[in-house]
């Protein structure tokens, strides 16, 4: 008995380190943020970074539902900033205003973020930035990749078949 009991520990032990290896958080996977910074707080220049994301998410949903991994995400942000930088402008020019904006890709520092049940660490992460005139302004922010900001759900799920066996186990489902 006491043999099967340290069998069945070991298991245990074994299987949670499997699960914890395999379920993903914000350490093991490679995030490439967004950050739009509005020219001010006023209200005109707030309304517009409203309207400039909107454009910014409208154009880059096609181009973003196409990455397969986080590199891929970097070289098609890359190879897309001026054409980011048109749709910006455009916008900014529809709406009356008269600066511009720059836009780039390069490390930032972001502060912790959650989205539902997922948290994601403050530090450093390489992203696209958008600079509305001054940039002084209040900012808007979210992931590209993976897309929490494009997927019609600010939430991400993770998948592990041990977990799923797991929790059904758990449930009484097996």
């Amino acid at each position: 008995m006491k043999k099967i009991s340290i069998s069945l520990i070991l298991i245990a032990i074994i299987t949670l380190t499997v699960i914890a290896c395999d379920m993903p958080n914000s350490n093991s996977v490679n995030y490439l943020r967004i950050h739009i910074r509005a020219n001010s707080n006023s209200e005109e220049d707030q309304s517009v970074k409203y309207a400039v994301k909107q454009s910014v998410v409208e154009y880059l949903i096609p181009l973003v539902s196409e990455v397969t991994d986080y590199n891929s995400a970097i070289t098609m942000l890359e190879k897309q900033k001026g054409e980011i930088e048109k749709v910006c402008n455009g916008v900014l020019k529809s709406n009356g205003f008269n600066y511009g904006c720059k836009v780039a890709v390069r490390e930032e520092l972001f502060p912790t973020r959650v989205y539902g049940d997922f948290t994601l660490n403050e530090g450093f992460y390489d992203a696209l930035i958008v600079e509305l005139g001054k940039a002084k302004g209040d900012n808007w922010w979210c992931v590209v990749y993976p897309p929490l900001c494009f997927t019609g759900s600010n939430q991400i799920k993770y998948k592990s078949k041990i977990y799923e066996i797991i929790n059904n186990f758990k449930k009484g489902e097996l």
